[in-house]
Protein backbone atom coordinates (compact mmCIF):
# COMPACT_ATOMS: atom_id res chain seq x y z
CA UNK A 1 0.00 0.00 0.00
CA UNK A 2 3.01 2.33 0.95
CA UNK A 3 4.25 1.69 -2.81
CA UNK A 4 0.73 2.21 -4.11
CA UNK A 5 0.38 5.98 -2.18
CA UNK A 6 3.83 7.05 -3.18
CA UNK A 7 3.47 6.24 -6.58
CA UNK A 8 0.26 8.33 -6.56
CA UNK A 9 1.35 11.13 -5.15
CA UNK A 10 4.45 11.46 -7.27
CA UNK A 11 2.36 10.90 -10.16
CA UNK A 12 0.00 13.76 -8.93
CA UNK A 13 2.96 16.11 -7.59
CA UNK A 14 4.80 15.99 -11.62
CA UNK A 15 1.64 16.40 -13.17
CA UNK A 16 0.34 19.36 -11.11
CA UNK A 17 3.78 20.91 -10.95
CA UNK A 18 3.98 20.97 -14.74
CA UNK A 19 0.18 22.46 -14.77
CA UNK A 20 0.89 24.90 -11.95
CA UNK A 21 4.29 26.39 -13.57
CA UNK A 22 2.61 26.27 -17.04
CA UNK A 23 -0.56 28.29 -15.73
CA UNK A 24 1.41 30.71 -13.56
CA UNK A 25 4.04 31.70 -16.52
CA UNK A 26 2.14 31.29 -20.18
CA UNK A 27 -0.47 33.67 -20.78
CA UNK A 28 -4.18 32.52 -21.65
CA UNK A 29 -3.84 32.12 -25.76
CA UNK A 30 -0.47 29.99 -25.36
CA UNK A 31 -1.71 28.03 -22.76
CA UNK A 32 -4.82 27.02 -24.98
CA UNK A 33 -2.67 26.28 -27.48
CA UNK A 34 -0.65 23.91 -25.30
CA UNK A 35 -4.02 21.88 -24.43
CA UNK A 36 -4.62 23.46 -21.31
CA UNK A 37 -8.34 24.48 -22.94
CA UNK A 38 -10.13 24.70 -19.51
CA UNK A 39 -8.14 27.99 -18.27
CA UNK A 40 -11.14 29.84 -20.80
CA UNK A 41 -13.64 29.32 -18.43
CA UNK A 42 -12.20 31.62 -15.83
CA UNK A 43 -10.51 35.03 -15.60
CA UNK A 44 -6.76 34.90 -15.48
CA UNK A 45 -6.75 35.56 -11.72
CA UNK A 46 -8.00 32.26 -10.75
CA UNK A 47 -5.95 30.81 -13.08
CA UNK A 48 -2.81 31.94 -11.79
CA UNK A 49 -4.49 31.23 -7.86
CA UNK A 50 -5.44 27.54 -9.20
CA UNK A 51 -1.37 27.70 -10.30
CA UNK A 52 -0.44 28.48 -7.22
CA UNK A 53 -1.96 26.58 -4.78
CA UNK A 54 -1.38 23.65 -7.37
CA UNK A 55 2.20 24.13 -7.20
CA UNK A 56 1.78 24.17 -2.94
CA UNK A 57 0.00 20.75 -3.29
CA UNK A 58 2.87 19.46 -5.46
CA UNK A 59 4.98 20.16 -2.38
CA UNK A 60 2.70 19.13 0.03
CA UNK A 61 2.14 15.49 -1.43
CA UNK A 62 5.77 14.45 -1.03
CA UNK A 63 7.44 16.82 1.57
CA UNK A 64 5.46 15.74 4.59
CA UNK A 65 6.71 12.04 3.82
CA UNK A 66 10.34 12.99 2.76
CA UNK A 67 10.62 15.00 6.10
CA UNK A 68 8.36 13.33 8.30
CA UNK A 69 6.99 16.98 9.63
CA UNK A 70 3.45 17.95 9.13
CA UNK A 71 2.54 14.52 7.44
CA UNK A 72 -1.52 15.67 7.92
CA UNK A 73 -0.79 18.08 5.00
CA UNK A 74 -0.61 15.25 2.51
CA UNK A 75 -4.03 14.35 2.45
CA UNK A 76 -5.11 18.10 2.78
CA UNK A 77 -3.11 18.15 -0.34
CA UNK A 78 -4.92 15.58 -1.90
CA UNK A 79 -7.93 17.03 -0.81
CA UNK A 80 -7.14 20.67 -2.43
CA UNK A 81 -6.54 18.92 -5.51
CA UNK A 82 -10.05 16.93 -5.68
CA UNK A 83 -11.76 20.68 -5.60
CA UNK A 84 -9.34 21.68 -8.22
CA UNK A 85 -10.35 18.71 -10.89
CA UNK A 86 -13.91 18.88 -9.74
CA UNK A 87 -13.85 22.92 -11.35
CA UNK A 88 -11.52 21.42 -14.01
CA UNK A 89 -14.05 18.45 -15.13
CA UNK A 90 -17.15 21.28 -15.14
CA UNK A 91 -15.18 23.69 -17.37
CA UNK A 92 -14.34 20.81 -19.82
CA UNK A 93 -17.48 19.60 -19.77
CA UNK A 94 -18.85 22.92 -20.55
CA UNK A 95 -16.40 22.99 -23.37
CA UNK A 96 -17.63 19.89 -24.70
CA UNK A 97 -14.39 18.24 -24.26
CA UNK A 98 -15.13 14.55 -22.77
CA UNK A 99 -11.61 13.27 -23.00
CA UNK A 100 -10.36 15.88 -20.65
CA UNK A 101 -12.99 15.07 -18.34
CA UNK A 102 -11.82 11.62 -18.01
CA UNK A 103 -8.18 13.23 -17.54
CA UNK A 104 -9.80 15.46 -14.56
CA UNK A 105 -11.69 12.25 -13.38
CA UNK A 106 -8.52 10.02 -13.05
CA UNK A 107 -6.12 12.80 -11.34
CA UNK A 108 -9.58 12.92 -9.26
CA UNK A 109 -9.41 9.60 -8.11
CA UNK A 110 -5.76 9.55 -7.34
CA UNK A 111 -5.68 12.48 -5.14
CA UNK A 112 -9.25 10.57 -3.51
CA UNK A 113 -7.06 7.30 -2.89
CA UNK A 114 -4.04 9.34 -1.63
CA UNK A 115 -6.65 10.84 0.93
CA UNK A 116 -8.38 7.64 1.68
CA UNK A 117 -4.56 5.72 2.08
CA UNK A 118 -3.33 8.20 4.65
CA UNK A 119 -7.00 8.46 6.45
CA UNK A 120 -6.20 4.03 7.10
Amino acid sequence: MNTALWAAQLTLAAVFAASGAAKLTMARDRLIATGQTGVAMFPMPVVRFTAAMELLAAVGLVAPGLTGIGTVLTPLAALGLCVVMIGAAWAHSRLHEPWSVLVNATMFGLAAFVIVGHLL
